[in-house]
């Protein structure tokens, strides 16, 4: 093996250890130093010290305990800098000491209940200080470890957009003092639907990766469903809450059938149904009928848990009841003026009218600003040129889906179906 694939093999060994380490870290840090912002900086330290580290001592063996132990570290440097080190944190000290020279593994190393810190995370960057918009932003940043170029294809902004929100966010936290903590009552409240905002993008991040190498991030859809039902105990009277448990069950319950062996993307029209977790849909079935029990039905996480449900009733994609979930897109788009709504829309008109009917509104939508880079829309057009026999067209719509696409499973996908039109119109 040569030098530069041992450092090839050595990031990519950072870069997996830090997709599934990062937020539990800042989790970590946050509840020691009651101090986001910070949590995240020194976070990001310690990811520039295994940069610097192991390309020369090699991967340890317990990267993520490694990572854990140099963050805790510079965690409490930074609280003797600052003259700040109590009784406690002289104790979180030698604890530490210990824990280096044990060396544990990772999940030994952090916190039993590091599951409710996430969900503490969370709300502390939902908190009414901050603007709506730069919330999720935050929260996306911190949790999921997403860049601000993939946040801002997730809201269809400009990455300059999405900095800025991020940076006057942490701004606002760091001078602001906030307590580290799931709110009651009427903070709980007032909080909830930006929780369940962030809760839900980071079950379609795992559902579908913006970016990176792979098709699916499984830990981030079991950690969000694992929110999610943290949530239903908290506002368990609260429609949207069982609408979004609803909404991810059913989707979490094709994700073993939408990759393949090698990893490759399956799209929903060629999934193996037999594959599909009843367990799983019929806790999403009786979460959406709870949701409607208590008013949801005409809500947004409920709405979309109704379309998937539609899915997952029908036996194959052919009985699906295409009409009924062009209706419901229709009633979502009333509620929640958006162009992805539209071009979801657009499928389900393509299947049950035909085609020409989803071009159309395909068509009406495309020059929408948010759309510009947007490659769903050109992936959805250039499957309903295919499907019209406008094949030279379909060609190079998929080109262009897959040259805007970010994750790389997605792109090659794309590609091979640019490459089968070009083969069969040969």
């Amino acid at each position: 093996m040569t030098t530069a694939d041992i450092d090839h093999a050595i990031r990519a060994a950072i870069h997996a250890t830090w997709r599934v380490a990062q937020p539990r870290l800042i989790a970590t840090l946050s509840r020691m130093l009651r101090d986001v912002p910070l949590a995240e900086e020194l976070t990001q330290d310690a990811l520039v010290a295994a940069l610097e580290a192991w390309p020369h001592s090699g991967v340890p063996d317990n990267p993520g305990a490694w990572l854990v132990a140099t963050a805790k570290r510079r965690g409490l440097d930074h609280l003797r800098r600052a003259k700040m080190l109590t009784r406690k944190q002289e104790q979180l000290a030698h604890e530490l000491m210990q824990e280096q020279d044990a060396m544990p593994d990772i999940d030994a190393a952090l916190d039993d209940d590091i599951g409710d810190e996430w969900l503490r995370l969370i709300f502390t960057a939902c908190h009414p200080l901050l603007p709506r918009q730069a919330r999720a932003a935050l929260a996306l940043r911190m949790i999921c470890g997403l860049t601000t170029d993939e946040i801002a294809r997730a809201f269809l902004v400009t990455e300059a957009t999405v900095a800025q929100r991020i940076v006057r966010a942490k701004r606002t936290l760091s001078r602001s003092g906030l307590s580290y903590e799931i709110p009651s009552g009427e903070a709980l409240s007032e909080r909830l639907a930006s929780v369940l905002e962030v809760v839900y993008l980071i079950f379609n991040e795992g559902y579908s990766a913006s970016g990176g190498e792979e098709w699916l991030r499984p830990q981030l859809c079991d950690e969000a469903l694992r929110m999610g039902r943290v949530l239903v105990g908290l506002a368990p009277l609260e429609p949207e809450v069982h609408g979004l448990m609803a909404l991810m069950e059913l989707n979490a319950a094709r994700k073993q059938a939408r990759t393949g062996i090698d990893g490759e993307p399956i799209l929903l029209m060629d999934q193996d149904r037999r594959l599909w977790d009843r367990r799983l849909i019929g806790g999403g079935l009786r979460a959406l009928d709870r949701a409607r029990e208590l008013g949801g039905a005409g809500r947004f996480y409920t709405l979309q848990a109704a379309i998937v449900a539609c899915h997952a009733m029908a036996e194959t994609a052919v009985a699906t009841d295409w009409r009924r979930i062009a209706e419901l897109y229709g009633q979502l788009a009333a509620l929640v003026r958006s162009p992805v709504i539209e071009l979801n829309r657009a499928v389900a008109l393509g299947m049950a009218e035909g085609p020409q009917a989803g071009l159309d509104l395909v068509d009406m939508i495309a020059e929408e600003p948010a759309l510009g880079a947007y490659h769903h829309l050109h992936s959805v057009r250039g499957d309903l040129l295919e499907k019209l026999g406008r094949f030279a067209e379909a060609r190079r719509s998929f080109e262009t889906a897959a040259r805007l696409a970010n994750n790389a499973r997605e792109r090659v996908l794309m590609e091979r179906r640019a490459a089968a039109i070009a083969d069969s119109d040969g």
